[in-house]
């Protein structure tokens, strides 16, 4: 529980989420739910006891080695989402989630390749996606865009066939999905492996970021901006060990998309207070703080503003560039931008008293 004096502040704040794998949002009751539901088996709780129950795998959440590690659990996970109604459920239960936790507006990864290869098409996934995004509208008044990811691990050609699938529906002309990403193992899938892909979407002014400078180094990074051209960055803690591209990123406010419980649990540090926070604000780059994979990384969005709170103990005014920096960092339209900044307004006059 948060013990800083600024928790119902940090509540209240409005916020925006930008890396949300919502495959990974997948918590353990719900996974045992839905392998019951569509037969699923999961490992045999005698070869990885983290399967004897919903306890005993939310156990083994806290223990992941590596990234590939925590990746190994992920795309079991993934076995149980079968049919649209499944996809929703995972979405909509995140939604709920985030609505409580103070989200107004969220862009989520979502990871067809994972479905696809083992006989999901891309269209179920879609369609259960974007009825839980209908509902979440209409129940919370929270909007939402969809991320098409790629995979890093896969290959360049079966990137492009997703990629294809979704601009022959006209995904991207009407809006059902938003941009593309990439993510999965980093080291040793650099970004460039990627580039005819992300030429073709820039060439058609589709939105672009990658996933850089978590576990691979800075020019990771450097790489995904220079020859895949991305709008953003997602993690990107390793910025900071490049004094001209911190610069640069801060200059072209490129938006970074922290997420520091995960950049914990998954080992890339040792603590949050070991996150570059502090230098960006510093530096004045622009960054929001997210929970990647929320059900494997113990907290959802809260939950990691309140970790960077009691690791660095910013103020109001703080918390208020990072809010008004993830909504100019967003995907949605420029009427939707000027709500949501008033309404950081409207938290900033009511908490002004705070330091």
């Amino acid at each position: 529980m948060c013990k800083s004096p600024l928790h119902q502040c940090l509540h209240d704040l409005p916020k925006c989420e930008h890396h949300l794998h919502i495959e990974g949002s997948l918590s353990p009751s719900l996974l045992f739910r839905l392998a019951a539901l569509n037969s699923v088996p999961l490992p045999d709780a005698s070869i990885d006891p983290s399967f004897t129950s919903v306890q005993t795998l939310e156990d083994r959440y806290t223990r992941f080695t590596s990234l590939d590690d925590f990746l190994h659990y992920y795309f079991i996970g993934n076995t149980v989402l079968i049919a649209s109604a499944d996809f929703e459920s995972l979405a909509y239960e995140y939604f709920t989630r985030a609505h409580a936790d103070g989200v107004l507006h969220a862009e989520i990864f979502f990871d067809p390749q994972a479905h696809t290869h083992r006989g999901v098409s891309y269209t179920t996934v879609v369609q259960g996606l974007s009825a839980a995004q209908k509902r979440a509208e209409k129940d919370f008044g929270l909007s939402s865009k969809l991320i098409l990811c790629f995979l890093r691990h896969m290959s360049e050609t079966d990137a492009d066939v997703h990629y294809q699938d979704a601009v022959s529906l006209g995904h991207f002309s009407d809006g059902t999905v938003a941009g593309i990403g990439l993510d999965s193992s980093e080291v040793g899938f650099p970004p460039e492996i990627f580039r005819e892909v992300y030429a073709s979407a820039k060439a058609a002014g589709i939105r672009r970021t990658a996933h850089a400078g978590e576990e691979g180094d800075s020019s990771y990074v450097s790489r995904a901006l220079d020859i895949c051209q991305v709008e953003r960055i997602d993690h990107g803690i390793r910025l900071v060990d490049d004094e001209v591209l911190l610069k640069r990123i801060a200059k072209e406010k490129t938006l970074v998309t922290m997420c520091p419980l995960s950049n914990v649990r998954l080992r890339c540090v040792s603590k949050v207070e070991e996150l570059p926070v502090r230098r960006f604000l510093e530096e004045g780059v622009r960054f929001s703080i997210n929970s990647d994979d929320p059900a494997y990384f113990g907290g959802y969005i809260l939950d990691n503003y309140c970790a960077v709170q009691e690791a660095f103990g910013l103020s109001v005014k703080e918390w208020r560039y990072i809010a008004e920096g993830a909504i100019e960092g967003s995907w949605c339209d420029e009427g939707r931008k000027k709500e949501l900044l008033a309404k950081v307004e409207e938290w900033a006059e009511k908490y002004k008293e705070h330091p």
